[in-house]
């Protein structure tokens, strides 16, 4: 089995994700969107690969908007219309926080800024908390989706929708993903200021990741089977 990666930039790392869709025999290809050097500038062009070559596609998150054609349409509005029609099509789809919210506009759905922005670590309110646990998981975004029609939303909290599934695909607000190697990465790359801005201490934010690393592993090693198995139906399970 074959599963496709959508890094949109680069530091976008598959963490325990990654790591537990190998457990399960999947080779994984990556693409990357947006590469180092057009960080700063990121309306390019990209072409997609062929959905059809693989089994599961994994878009990831970003620090751009998935409603901010302005910023990025030169790559947004083709992944919108590609993943659309993978979900469509059948294609499972696990979309994190951006990817997520990819899916929930491809599907008819809308993105905005929400109210307010969420960094840290943050518990949800589940309602399969065997599908989704109910974390804590590492939240990074400002935007927020409204459920597409057909799908059925999984988790909440106060501030925004934070699991839903439609066909074959789960799209998750939060980021599984999120490990201290990964955060280290949007620290260094912008996002320190903005959990400063936030006002919170990067520092203390990332020495609590490393401490509560171990179990959030676990919390997205039992997402990823769940998904794979309820979900996507691609491996046995409960």
């Amino acid at each position: 089995m074959r599963a496709l990666f959508v890094q949109h930039d680069h530091v976008s790392p598959l963490g325990p994700v990654g790591e537990r869709f190998a457990h399960h025999g999947f080779e994984i290809d990556t693409h990357l969107v947006v590469p180092e050097a057009s960080f700063a500038a990121p309306n390019i062009a990209t072409t997609f690969p062929d959905a059809r070559d693989y089994d599961v596609l994994v878009p990831l998150g970003a620090p751009w908007g998935a409603w901010d054609d302005a910023c990025i349409g030169r790559w947004l509005l083709p992944e919108l219309d590609w993943l659309g029609d993978a979900v469509r099509d059948g294609m499972p789809v696990l979309g994190i926080c951006f990817g997520g919210q990819l899916v929930a506009r491809a599907l008819g759905g809308s993105v905005a800024p929400g109210p307010k922005g969420e960094i840290g670590w943050t518990a949800i309110w589940s309602d399969d908390a065997s599908l989704v646990p109910e974390g804590p998981w590492f939240q990074f975004h400002y935007d927020r989706w409204q459920v597409p029609p057909g799908a059925v939303e999984l988790a909440r909290n106060p501030v925004a929708s934070q699991a839903f599934t439609v066909e074959r695909t789960l799209a998750v607000q939060f980021h599984p993903e999120l490990d201290a190697a990964g955060l280290q990465g949007w620290l260094d790359w912008g996002g320190a200021a903005k959990v400063r801005e936030d006002g919170q201490d990067p520092e203390v934010m990332l020495a609590q990741t490393r401490a509560v690393e171990g179990a959030a592993r676990q919390r997205t090693f039992a997402l990823v089977d769940a998904f794979l198995a309820r979900v996507a139906g691609l491996v046995p399970g409960a």
